[in-house]
């Protein structure tokens, strides 16, 4: 407590190289407060010198912290060091230049701004950067004030305090202490008033400037110390500083401080040991807002779809809400639905992230999947603790859908029904024929549907069902909804520029597709423009439209043009993700071999398109490394760990990029394969505006075929609406964009001549 654990000064003033140094009363009120209002009115290393001793204990103690800090030097303040008899290395920091900044700090100082950054981070500290209306520099001061809930206390640098004395590091404080009378009482509260003035902006005679996104930098930096290791900083900068000639007083001030800290590592020690089997979340800071959000949304009737924008953490969001049941119930039961073998995988590191254990994989890759589950139906069935059984099964929709091992996860969970949560990764899946015919077996009472995009293309049944299943055919919209704008304005996902190029079919393409746009024709209703139905030789004829447009040969020459260009401005291809076009059969990605649908094998146009894609690459640059991520990619996790440190510049890949698979490293995209599917162009993008440290902007490059049917042709208000739905992807794309009327002057003869508009 301020008032009986700090070791005061007879007339409460503190002075450099004198018997009562401003460290010690820093260091100690530090230790035992827990607010703190700082206004600097010049922020440099001499300013903040003797705050490093004790931070990370007022962290420790709960502590939090607003300070204003002026943006700027005057023109006196630049004179004065400029004049300034001896040099120095760093008088003041430039805020504007953090990475620079980071890289001169000294010790102390360094241990300063991490404790700063743990604060920033964990959103227990308020800046403002404000400067003087006239242009005029704030008075070189220290001042603010310290509370412990009970008591408070305000400080002050007196007025010899100039610019001068912080560059030799001289330093004059006074205090004011509440419990020392009315006079004091008076001086804290004008203290506190001229602070709270200033930092809600009710001072004429200063202004707010734009601040610099130090939330961001914290965020970006690779590694962010824990409040362990913090103190355990601290510890080693007291134990350094006391081997110096300093002051005895403020030797018993530190000496005091040390206990305190090596008291809070004590005590963080014993609580991790305590929380090491504890799940928890990942992260020091806790979900986001919105991820929370979601959990309350959700729990209001334990079912939901949650459509969240790709790269803004679904997987946190839902295991969270696992994580919010365990808290409250005191045990997790899970069982998590994914499309993909490599997406099993990724669940279950997300899962052991949450310190979440007894996780069954039930897919082809785990043989002993049946006797796992025979284990927790044990534990299940005969249950002689007071303390609930906790897994997590992982399962491929394949597997789930097989009638073996439907029965016996149902009979494994059918105790558990009102406890079990259901997640479905990518719920749209759900949709499917095979998995809606077991969704009147499950009974789970508890239900997450994820997906960017929950809705499937031309199925409404489907769609329908889906919704009921996750409990929102009575609501519009989802359960919680988080778009692509949102999470880019929001800086979850980068922003890009987007570049779409019209492709031109040759004379022979042209001419197959009009053969078959003669005969679709025929089914096309004129009146509602759009076909309707799903006759089986209307979906064949609409299949082989679709492949003409998605393997346009002048792809090739446009794709080598962008890649030229790219090269001769960069030098370099690395961190470029390119989507070719599929063959006659899709690549299905790692689908679970249970799958007999989804496991055909890739055939030879498939394999000879991608390789010829590939070489365009090395006919550029025969030095840059390609790799293809496709089905019958092996070892794809080095290879996307290859990707991310640059030592794979390019990955060539068809579909299996689009479900779950990270790759936040890529800054180039082309997208040689055309698609219509909402689902398949959101997750791509999704995919290269995931943030990385070092990448600022992504940027998209999208080929776009446009058939040219004459204007007096019969089907040519068929082509119109063909291509009003190719050009929605375009739309997507440019909207959100930093460019976006690069777009429309790209396709204004386009849409002139189909009588379309773009936005």
């Amino acid at each position: 407590m301020l008032k009986t654990d700090v070791t005061w000064s007879e007339d409460f003033r503190y002075r450099t190289k004198s018997e009562w140094e401003p460290a010690g009363f820093f260091s100690e009120a530090l230790c035992n407060a827990t607010s703190f209002d700082l206004m600097l009115g010049f922020f440099s290393s001499a300013a903040i010198n003797v705050l490093a001793y004790g931070f990370a204990s007022f962290i420790y103690n709960g502590g939090k912290m607003r300070m204003i800090i002026n943006d700027i030097l005057s023109s006196d303040d630049v004179g004065a060091i400029t004049m300034a008899q001896e040099p120095t290395d760093l008088p003041y920091f430039n805020l504007n230049n953090l990475e620079e900044l980071s890289l001169t700090l000294n010790k102390r100082d360094k241990h300063f701004f991490d404790c700063l950054a743990w604060l920033i981070r964990n959103e227990r500290i308020e800046i403002k950067i404000v400067r003087m209306v006239n242009g005029s520099g704030i008075a070189h001061t220290k001042c603010g004030t310290f509370s412990d809930g009970i008591n408070k206390i305000a400080f002050n640098g007196s007025v010899n305090f100039s610019l001068s004395a912080l560059i030799h590091n001289k330093e004059e404080l006074s205090v004011n202490c509440d419990w020392n009378g009315p006079a004091d009482v008076g001086r804290i509260k004008s203290i506190q008033q001229d602070f709270d003035r200033s930092f809600n902006g009710l001072d004429p005679d200063i202004e707010f400037v734009k601040a610099v996104d130090l939330h961001g930098y914290t965020l970006s930096r690779d590694k962010a110390k824990s409040l362990d290791e913090l103190l355990n900083d601290e510890l080693d900068l007291i134990e350094e500083v006391k081997s110096r000639e300093i002051p005895e007083t403020v030797k018993a001030v530190l000496e005091k401080t040390k206990k305190k800290v090596k008291s809070a590592i004590e005590k963080m020690s014993g609580i991790e040991r305590d929380k090491d089997a504890e799940p928890r979340f990942p992260y020091s800071s806790g979900p986001r807002e919105y991820q929370q959000e979601a959990f309350e949304n959700w729990k209001k009737t334990q079912k939901g779809l949650f459509a969240m924008a790709t790269g803004t953490g679904k997987t946190l969001t839902s295991l969270n809400c696992l994580l919010e049941i365990y808290k409250r119930k005191g045990y997790y039961k899970a069982i998590i639905l994914v499309p993909t073998l490599t997406l099993v995988g990724q669940w279950e590191q997300e899962c052991k992230k949450f310190n979440f254990g007894n996780i069954v994989k039930v897919c082809s890759k785990n043989k002993n999947w049946k006797q796992d589950l025979d284990a927790i139906k044990l534990q299940e069935d005969f249950n002689y603790s007071d303390k609930e059984p906790s897994y997590i099964l992982i399962a491929t929709y394949a597997s789930f859908a097989r009638e073996n091992v439907f029965k016996d996860l149902i009979s494994l969970c059918s105790k558990a029904s009102k406890k079990l949560l259901l997640i479905a990764d990518e719920a749209h899946n759900m949709g499917s024929p095979r998995i809606l015919n077991r969704l009147s077996g499950v009974r789970f009472v508890r239900r997450i549907g994820l997906s960017a995009t929950p809705e499937r293309q031309f199925d409404e049944s489907g769609n329908t069902k889906i919704r009921k299943f996750f409990g929102c055919e009575d609501i519009e919209g989802y359960t919680f909804e988080f778009s692509m704008q949102e999470a880019i304005d929001k800086g979850y996902l980068c922003r890009y520029y987007y570049y779409p190029h019209l492709v031109r079919l040759t004379d022979e393409e042209m001419s197959e597709y009009m053969k078959i746009s003669l005969q679709l024709a025929k089914f096309f209703n004129y009146d509602s423009e759009s076909f309707p139905g799903s006759d089986d030789i209307l979906m064949r004829l609409l299949l082989k439209r679709k492949r003409i447009v998605h393997k346009a040969h002048n792809k090739e020459t446009v794709f080598e043009d962008i890649l030229r260009k790219w090269y001769s401005e960069k030098g370099s291809l690395k961190y470029t993700l390119v989507y070719v076009p599929e063959g006659s059969r899709p690549d299905n990605g790692d689908a679970d071999v249970y799958d007999s649908i989804e496991s055909v094998p890739e055939d030879d146009y498939s394999d000879s398109l991608i390789d010829t894609y590939s070489g365009i690459i090395q006919s550029i640059s025969p030095i840059t490394t390609v790799k293809k991520f496709t089905a019958n990619t092996g070892d794809r996790n080095q290879i996307l760990e290859d990707f991310a440190n640059g030592k794979l510049e390019v990955l060539t890949s068809m579909k299996c990029l689009d479900e779950g698979v990270d790759v936040p490293r890529s800054e180039l995209a082309i997208f040689c394969a055309s698609t219509g599917n909402p689902r398949q162009f959101i997750q791509r993008r999704g995919r290269i505006l995931r943030t990385h440290k070092d990448k600022h902007r992504a940027v998209i490059h999208d080929l776009v075929v446009v058939p040219y049917v004459s204007s007096v042709s019969e089907n040519f208000k068929m082509e119109r609406s063909l291509l009003a739905s190719e050009l929605k992807r375009v739309r997507d794309f440019a909207l959100m964009s930093e460019n976006a009327d690069y777009a429309y002057e790209e396709l204004s003869d386009v849409l002139s001549y189909y009588d379309l508009s773009l936005f």
